[in-house]
């Protein structure tokens, strides 16, 4: 497989759905604002985001992909057993996730109770409306499970245009929804019909998949539930892959449950902006290479070809990192005019857009982390190990509770995303610590190289973003145009100083790049 043109391909449809994320973020920072409704609104969509990252981009690609490719290669790629095994796996899951969307939507109360501790006293009215939001967006759970099956299949057979692609749907309802359903001065209907938009974009989502998989001539057919031995597997391997993959949501939702309770209102909301900027560079990249390496590796294992597995996985590092270094330094150098020119217009406020940038600027630190989970993990789910990652998420879970708790009071918002990024660091420490151990990897020279110098080339690009800021902010709080051109001028030239730097410093040739994108796995 050739691993940058695949990433090329999802990160493209990412880019398009991040894109289109930080369009819908923007018209919902117009409308509503940071306070009241826009907090309750993202209490209710971080329990759907939350199941979309655990299971769509986390713990059923995890457990499902290696058992499916596996199926199938063993018949000698005739897709019949790993269609069957998908089938018997839906019998199960379904029933599992009608009545776990059921309780959820019945037990609204508590569930929105551990996330926000009732937001704390005097707040009631803020409590009541976000558990009237939560139970209308918690039938997306339900679709986006059904979403992370098909999409498994999908991307098991190379096609992984599509899963990227569903995103998209998200995104454009919930714009269609504040552009036209929207209702001027009273933010509350507004975030409700945001509300109603999330639970109409799963039933879409599921729908394009659907259609996808049809159309690739996969039909999956209801049968009686049944608990084959390659169920009970895959569900013994689900349940550990969903709590190391969800490690950084966990930490969100401790951070967010801790913001609702103790901070005023409008904390939620900083956090909730500053993670989306946050998870746009995350989405492209981290994503995108864990969504390709985990069944490249497990070809590849599964040819006992040990040295190819651990040369992917060492290029994917060196891919990651490559784009994720100049995104961390861009982040916290140029979070302010960043905020500004997306959020900061309607109801979202200079002083929103200062408390924002801060919290960005901790969130960021911890970006590289968040990807390199990404790219490690697989590393032991090609091995059908899932129980390690979630023994070391555990534990990143309590070094960010115990941060939380430490932080919180004396920096604010900016306490739980510098905790989060601390937490994901312990994490990415201790993953990597367990594959160098067990000689599942081991950098190589030319990656130890690179990194070293691609950092240097960040630097330098975060020292000229510095200077440049002064000459861009006036224009970032301009009219859309001004707002508009100040972004390109910022991002383009960020970017021309990086890969200036990065070959001025030899971390990268014009011909090793080349060679990059045209590399097989």
């Amino acid at each position: 497989m050739n691993l940058a043109r695949a990433l090329g391909s999802i990160g493209g449809l990412t880019l398009a759905s991040r894109v289109l994320g930080l369009v819908r973020d923007s018209l919902f920072a117009r409308f509503v604002g940071a306070g009241f409704a826009s907090d309750a609104f993202f209490i209710a969509f971080r329990l759907p985001n939350m199941f979309r990252a655990l299971f769509a981009e986390g713990a059923f690609s995890a457990a499902f992909i290696p058992m499916f490719n596996r199926k199938v290669a063993e018949a000698g790629d005739d897709l019949a057993p790993g269609i069957a095994f998908a089938e018997a796996a839906l019998a199960i899951l379904l029933p599992i996730l009608i009545i776990m969307t059921a309780a959820m939507m019945i037990f609204a109360v508590p569930v929105v109770w551990l996330l926000t501790f009732g937001f704390g006293e005097g707040r009631d009215d803020q409590f009541a409306t976000a558990v009237e939001f939560s139970r209308i967006t918690f039938p997306y759970l339900l679709c986006i499970s059904l979403v992370s099956l098909l999409g498994g299949i999908l991307n098991s057979i190379g096609r992984f245009w599509v899963s990227a692609a569903a995103p998209i749907l998200l995104n454009l309802t919930l714009i269609v929804a504040l552009l036209f359903f929207h209702a001027p001065g009273d933010p509350i209907a507004t975030a409700r019909t945001q509300s109603i938009a999330v639970t109409v974009s799963g039933v879409l989502q599921l729908v394009w998949l659907i259609v996808a998989t049809r159309q690739a001539k996969v039909t999956l057919r209801l049968r009686r539930p049944r608990l084959t031995p390659d169920v009970r597997k895959l569900l013994a391997l689900i349940w550990p892959a969903a709590a190391g993959a969800g490690a950084v949501q966990f930490n969100l939702v401790v951070s967010t449950a801790l913001a609702a309770s103790l901070l005023p209102a409008g904390a939620v909301s900083y956090i909730y902006y500053a993670d989306r900027l946050n998870q746009l560079p995350l989405g492209l990249i981290g994503i995108g290479l864990g969504t390709v390496l985990l069944p490249t590796i497990t070809r590849l294992l599964g040819r006992g070809d040990e040295e190819a597995a651990m040369a992917t996985q060492n290029r994917g590092l060196e891919l990651a990192l490559f784009l994720t270094l100049p995104a961390t330094v861009a982040l916290v150098a140029c979070g302010t005019p960043i905020v500004a020119a997306l959020f900061q217009h309607g109801a979202f406020t200079p002083a929103d857009t200062i408390s924002c940038a801060q919290a960005l600027a901790a969130f960021s630190l911890g970006l590289p982390a968040y990807i390199l989970v990404k790219v490690l993990t697989p590393g032991f789910y090609a091995r059908h190990d899932t129980r390690t990652p979630v023994r070391f998420a555990t534990w990143a879970i309590g070094v960010n509770l115990l941060l939380n708790l430490a932080l919180i009071v004396p920096l604010q918002q900016v306490g739980p995303p510098l905790a989060t990024a601390i937490a994901s660091w312990v994490n990415v420490a201790l993953l990597y610590r367990e594959l160098r151990r067990r000689g599942h990897f081991i950098p190589d020279a030319q990656l130890v190289r690179r990194v070293l110098r691609l950092a240097a080339a960040a630097l330098v690009m975060g020292a000229a973003l510095w200077f440049a800021d002064d000459l861009l902010a006036p224009y970032t709080t301009g009219d859309r145009l001004e707002r508009t051109g100040a972004m390109v001028a910022l991002v383009s030239g960020g970017m021309l100083v990086y890969l200036a730097a990065a070959f001025g410093l030899r971390a990268f040739s014009v011909a090793e790049l080349r060679a990059l994108v045209r590399r097989r796995a």
